[in-house]
């Protein structure tokens, strides 16, 4: 009997240093897998830190950009609606009429040319000299609507 008791305490030895073998590598392994958890969770912080700063810079550039779009949209309609554009407006538009009726109409190209160098002549005349400062002091007053307010 003595001899099984001999073989049953061997082998309850062999049995209980299996089982502190797998204990020790039991909470080995969980030190691993915890350390892994760790540097996971800090890699995952680390990219939400950066993909929050991310999305912050981009809102606040987006928010830069609509403020600098409202400006320009402000200044867009600021500047269409100084004065004299009307009269710029109406310019072009006649002067694309003249070049119409120039193309179109045969005896009108000649007429127009000396009507518009003698128009031009006098208007340095005007700029220049004695009947500039005179007519600076005494304003022409024309009853002829050249600019309307109105395009038809």
């Amino acid at each position: 009997m003595k001899e099984y008791l001999i073989g049953f305490a061997i082998g309850l030895i062999i049995a209980l240093a299996v089982f502190i073998y797998y204990v020790v590598k039991r909470a080995n392994d969980q030190r691993a897998h915890a350390k892994e958890v760790a540097r996971l969770k800090n890699m995952l912080s680390d990219r939400m830190d950066i993909e929050s700063e991310g999305l912050r810079t981009l809102k606040e550039e987006n928010a830069e950009l609509k403020k600098q779009n409202e400006n320009l949209r402000i200044t867009l309609n600021t500047l269409s609606q100084k004065p004299g554009r009307k009269e710029v407006n109406r310019l072009q538009v006649y002067q694309l009429a003249v070049d119409r009726l120039t193309i179109n109409s045969p005896g009108f190209g000649p007429a127009w040319q000396a009507a518009l160098k003698e128009s031009e002549e006098e208007f340095q005349k005007n700029l220049t000299g004695a009947t500039a400062f005179i007519k600076r002091l005494i304003p022409v007053k024309t009853e002829a609507a050249v600019l309307p307010e109105t395009i038809d």
